[in-house]
């Protein structure tokens, strides 16, 4: 029997499956008119990405396909694929054919049963339907049949060939044994993985209790592909891929608005608030007030008419409503208006990747601009925390390239050191934003203190304030120090007091100055007065001395003349006698 292989060296073109994650780790799908094994344990999720592999070929792709079925009937498979929102239904027998070729029980016995009139009459159905895809759901049921190694050698040959003849794209499931997650040499068909041109390796375990499922692609020939373990989850859509952001992926649209934290004085201490689409990660220990801050955003992002989704860990929604009335922050008003829509991840259940696709999934269906998560350090939880920081490091860069606003905050351990730390997730070097709440305990009293840690791409302020919570709403106080010591609580209502009576006192002694030098202004000016009259007296005296002085020297004039004119006349008389 001769097999034909096609060239590696030539990069086979791709068949996309739909499935969110995996076409990017395979850069593409699988390979296009070449054969896959899809091996995996009990419950892996074999059968689901089969089908959602044609769903989507017939769908999106224009490519039916046939569903050859060794295990269950094809009514069976509807009915197990009801709660997907495939809508099977609407798919009909020209979409997606089901082929049931569940091997009768007594095939054991005879063993000289083979696949050809079954091939026979797929290449028929093949032809009158255009069907570009197919899938051999659970073959090993049919290879535990044959009687010996050699016979199932020889009908996956003969299986193979035909596929490659009508190049069409083929999907072989197999179970692996128990939990295998290793490879499939060491299974009765793993000879298998070396005559496909794709093998991917599905694993479902448990880590301290909870469920957890990843996906390897193990070969791949003429492609590169991520030889990593993926982890997966299985939700509504289908199977969804978790991988980290690929070379070559577009980055993220950036820009430089800016929106409001809630808390007026905060924003003035980042410089006019948080970049839209940033990552802002509140830490800090229980009680410093995580949720009331991310609250503060959430409440003001409503007002602006932006959707917000808000998942709390720690809470119901309806208690961390009352909750956050109590210092002035009104949720209620928006989430019956359908603004906001508060989610209790108490109701998620699984592993951490679940509530990733939950979370993603809410917020698609919300439409959400803005999300807060509180605290997101409770993913460290649900299964290993290896895992739980993948997911948060992929929950980070997915709300980054869908643009929205993202607020998580993250819990502490209280029974450290009281100092800033990362989370425990080690999150925070992914954060855009990072504000560190924390206690300060002076005078017998434990006050909150607010810093920024980090806001890249702007100016922030680097002092510590109080943070002051009051049926009123949030505030920051103004920094009071002393001796180098900033001052909380009683300590700066005393310093405040201290300055008050301080500034009232000089106020009181300046209204005394001021009275004290009208007085003496007055009394200049009365002084003034005086002397100006006294001044005119004199003025008046010196003038009536000059013109007394004046008429005297002129009257003297006047009787000198005279004397001189009587003399001369006396001189002519005297002459003339």
């Amino acid at each position: 029997m001769t097999v034909k292989h096609h060239s590696a060296s030539l990069a086979p073109s791709k068949a996309p499956t739909g499935i969110v994650g995996f076409d990017e780790i395979t850069a593409g799908g699988l390979p296009h008119g070449r054969t896959t094994l899809l091996v995996g344990g009990p419950g892996s999720g074999k059968t689901i990405f089969a089908l959602q592999f044609l769903v989507h070929g017939a769908k999106a792709q224009k490519e039916p396909g046939i569903f050859v079925a060794f295990e269950e009937t094809s009514d069976r498979l509807r009915a197990n694929f009801k709660g997907f929102d495939w809508q099977l239904s609407r798919l009909g027998p020209k979409k997606i054919f089901f082929l049931d070729a569940q091997p009768a029980a007594d095939l054991i016995q005879s063993g000289s049963f083979d696949l050809g009139g079954m091939l026979a009459a797929l290449e028929a159905q093949a032809k009158a339907m255009g069907a570009r895809r197919i899938v051999f759901d659970a073959l090993d049921i049919v290879l535990a049949l044959l009687p010996d190694a050699a016979a199932q050698r020889r009908e996956v040959y003969r299986l193979h060939d035909w596929l490659l003849a009508h190049g069409l794209t083929g999907l072989i499931t197999a179970k692996a044994g128990g939990d295998e997650s290793t490879g499939t040499g060491q299974q009765p068909f793993g000879f298998m993985q070396f005559m496909v041109d794709c093998a991917v390796i599905l694993n479902h375990s448990v880590v301290f209790g909870v469920s957890q499922r990843n996906l390897r692609v193990q070969k791949f020939r003429g492609s590169a592909f991520d030889e990593n373990e993926s982890p997966f989850v299985i939700g509504k859509s289908g199977f969804d891929v978790a991988i980290a952001r690929t070379l070559g992926r577009a980055d993220a649209n950036v820009t430089n608005e800016r929106v409001t934290s809630g808390v007026e004085r905060l924003d003035t201490m980042l410089g006019g608030g948080y970049y839209r689409a940033a990552r802002v990660l509140i830490t800090g220990f229980p009680g410093t007030a995580k949720t009331t801050l991310s609250g503060a955003f959430a409440e003001a992002a409503c007002k602006r008419g932006e959707r917000t989704l808000f998942v709390s860990f720690d809470s119901d929604g309806s208690e961390v409503i009352r909750n956050l009335a109590s210092v002035g922050i009104r949720l209620a008003p928006h989430v019956k208006a359908g603004t906001m829509r508060m989610i209790s991840a108490r109701t998620i259940t699984g592993s951490a990747e679940s509530y990733l696709v939950r979370i993603k999934t809410l917020a698609k269906e919300h439409k959400s601009r803005c999300l807060v998560i509180d605290p997101v350090s409770m993913l460290s939880k649900s299964g290993n925390e290896l895992t739980a920081h993948g997911v948060a490091e992929r929950l980070i860069d997915w709300s980054k390239s869908e643009g929205i606003t993202m607020v998580c905050t993250s819990l502490l351990d209280e029974m450290s050191s009281q100092t800033e730390g990362g989370s425990p997730l080690q999150i925070s070097t992914l954060a855009d934003t990072w504000i560190h709440l924390n206690y300060l305990v002076q005078a017998g009293e434990r006050n909150r203190g607010m810093s920024i840690i980090k806001s890249r791409g702007t100016a922030h302020s680097n002092q510590v304030r109080e943070l002051i919570l009051s049926d009123a709403g949030v505030t920051l106080a103004d920094i009071y120090t002393a001796g180098g010591e900033v001052l909380m609580g009683t300590l700066r209502w005393e310093k405040e007091s201290a300055e008050r009576v301080a500034n009232e006192v000089s106020e009181v002694a300046r209204k005394l100055k001021r009275v004290s030098l009208d007085a003496e202004e007055e009394e200049l000016v009365v002084r003034m007065k005086s002397l100006q009259t006294e001044l005119v007296a004199k003025q008046v005296e010196k003038t009536l001395l000059a013109r007394t002085t004046e008429s005297r020297d002129q009257e003297l004039s006047r009787g000198r003349t005279r004397m001189r004119e009587l003399r001369g006349a006396d001189a002519a008389h005297s002459s003339r006698k």
